[in-house]
């Protein structure tokens, strides 16, 4: 299992309303989610501003720096949604009208009002690129080389996702399991240390929480290795218990 290769990805969420606060991000959630059942690790996070040279930049930098790169945001009707522009920059080369995605437009928008200048944005791509399907409110999603460019909104960008089934290629997806147990994180560093030691290639993430008045935490176990994971489970269950708590699997 340790020489087997290991497919890595970035995810570049653009918005000045993520950091301003004014929106709250929920893509990295699922996008990481996604990529754990491709096989993928998502090894990196940024998040930039709706600058072109910031966004370009940082696209230059992180695809890269890794197999695959994802970018949220940025690819509306309005004249702020520029990060097609700041990636067709990085590339080095023009935005045009993909013909198809024009097609689809008109296609979409044939009920809706027709296809107006606004709305023609979205079909505009970096020269090269191709198209992601997005069944939710017809606008494409964008593939340039291993940058694949999503929408911002949480619910078209899974609906981009689910055309990319399958389509990438990766490893052995991640397998986890969870046990909860209400003990401070001081009480059981060492005997998580030990467990971890005692299972080669299965890691444990603790993550606390104060709930009722108590401390307590949820240990996640992962790996490749769906039958080590659950091993380090049944071990870890077995230490906590003699211990004297009392975990939960699934957490708490």
């Amino acid at each position: 299992m340790g020489n087997e290769r290991v497919w890595v990805a970035a995810l570049l969420v653009i918005g000045d309303e993520i950091l301003s606060g004014r929106t709250q991000d929920r893509n990295v959630a699922q996008v990481a989610s996604w990529l754990n059942i491709q096989g993928i690790r998502l090894a990196e996070v940024r998040i930039v501003p709706d600058e072109e040279a910031r966004i370009a930049e940082a696209v230059n930098t992180l695809r890269t720096a890794y197999d695959y790169l994802f970018t949220t945001g940025g690819i509306g009707p309005t004249h702020d949604d520029i990060t097609v522009d700041s990636i067709a920059a990085a590339f080095g080369v023009p935005v045009i009208v993909h013909p198809k995605a024009r097609r689809i437009l008109e296609d979409y928008y044939a009920t809706r009002g027709g296809l107006n200048e606004a709305r023609l944005r979205m079909a505009r791509v970096p020269q090269g690129a191709d198209l992601i399907q997005n069944e939710e409110s017809g606008a494409p999603g964008v593939k340039m080389e291993n940058v694949y460019i999503l929408a911002g909104v949480p619910s078209i960008a899974a609906r981009m996702l689910e055309a990319l089934d399958g389509k990438l290629e990766g490893g052995r997806p991640m397998i986890s399991a969870t046990l909860g147990a209400y003990a401070a994180e001081s009480e059981v560093a060492d005997l998580l240390r030990e467990t971890e030691a005692a299972h080669e290639g299965v890691t444990i993430g603790s993550y606390p929480f104060f709930r009722n008045g108590r401390h307590g935490a949820n240990f996640v176990m992962r790996s490749e290795d769906g039958d080590r994971v659950r091993e380090t489970a049944e071990d870890l269950q077995s230490r906590l218990t003699a211990a004297g708590f009392d975990p939960v699997l699934g957490g708490l």
